[in-house]
């Protein structure tokens, strides 16, 4: 891969990928943005008034959560993942082709089985009425819905990545 192929952004399998990665990307930035606001305005504060804003730590914990599931799917999407290049690039190209699909399957199989044991968890924590036990109150079923569209996401973008390795190599000019 070269500096010009990252310039032009992530390769693409259509549309309906490139519309959920801007929507996650818009959604992350303004996080983001909340984030380094509430802990800047919590040290000011602190540095100021020698006060606190009460429920920032659990705002930001949820933000870092989000940040985490969903920048990990759009990681996945550019290609930017860490990974141990040089060792993968030392076998055959067939072996590579099929260690990606194995490594495709595992991923989307237990993004899967996270994004279905988080949607219970949400279920349960909806259907029994629970609060964080903080100053804020947040019904708990709104921070931990953020784990099945984090993993439904990331496997969303597994299949993009596996419907691009089924196209022809094209060669580089």
């Amino acid at each position: 891969m070269d500096v010009n192929s990252l310039r032009k952004g992530p390769a693409s399998a259509g549309p309906l990928f490139d519309a959920v990665s801007k929507l996650v990307g818009y959604l992350m930035a303004f996080a983001l943005i909340a984030l380094v606001s509430l802990v800047g305005g919590e040290v000011i504060l602190r540095a100021v008034a020698n006060s606190s804003f009460g429920f920032v730590e659990e705002l930001t914990g949820y933000l870092v959560v989000a940040l985490t599931l969903f920048g990990a799917a759009l990681a996945l999407r550019s290609n930017t993942l860490f990974r141990v290049g040089f060792i993968f690039s030392a076998f055959p190209t067939r072996v590579q082709k099929l260690l990606w699909y194995l490594f495709i399957g595992i991923s989307l199989l237990v993004c899967a089985v996270l994004a279905w044991k988080s949607y219970q968890l949400v279920g349960s924590s909806l259907s029994r009425g629970k609060f964080a036990p903080t100053v804020l109150r947040t019904p708990l079923w709104i921070p931990q819905l953020c784990m099945p569209l984090g993993f439904l996401t990331i496997g969303l973008f597994l299949i993009e990545q596996f419907l691009l390795s089924l196209r022809p190599e094209q060669k580089e000019d």
